[in-house]
């Protein structure tokens, strides 16, 4: 895994549309491969806990939830066009952010519950675990044609220790 940097934080300010406020960013590649899927979420579950990223159980299974659908998306759907995905972990005092890059240029959008499809609600898995968590989702077109679907979730504040009497 390889540090990208940091940005500096912009105190005051609303949460931005795509959070830019980060203590450090990791990103890997795999193959396109279904094998891919179950070894990204167990590196993300991995790197978390190294970098004691203070998540709540039910915050931890949404966003690994988040990295094997938009892992698995990728594999499904842009293998061809893409032989590797890129997975890129953001996580600064406020917001964590998960990415998963491929070569494809098609931009995916959220399917409908339907009863009769068995598969094809992945991304509005994600749109749903994102909102319910008070954060954001969004795909976005990369300079080389591909695309990067992306998910933001907040981090809760951070506790401070009781004061002494």
């Amino acid at each position: 895994m390889e540090i990208l940097g940091s940005v500096p934080p912009d105190p005051g300010q609303a949460p931005p549309r795509r959070p830019v406020e980060f203590d450090g960013a990791w990103r890997f590649t795999a193959p396109a491969l279904h094998s891919s899927v179950p070894r990204a979420r167990h590196a993300v579950r991995d790197l978390l806990r190294h970098q004691r990223v203070p998540l709540c159980e039910d915050l931890l299974q949404g966003l690994l939830l988040i990295v094997s659908e938009l892992v698995t998306n990728a594999v499904q759907h842009a293998a061809l066009l893409s032989p590797e995905v890129a997975v890129e972990i953001s996580i600064g005092r406020h917001w964590i952010r998960v990415a998963v890059e491929d070569d494809h240029p098609y931009r995916p959008k959220p399917l409908e519950a339907d009863d009769e499809r068995i598969g094809g609600r992945g991304l509005l898995l994600v749109k749903t675990i994102s909102d319910e968590a008070g954060g954001m989702c969004d795909v976005e077109h990369t300079a080389s044609g591909g695309k990067v679907v992306w998910a933001a979730l907040p981090l809760p504040a951070p506790t401070s220790p009781p004061r002494p009497r």
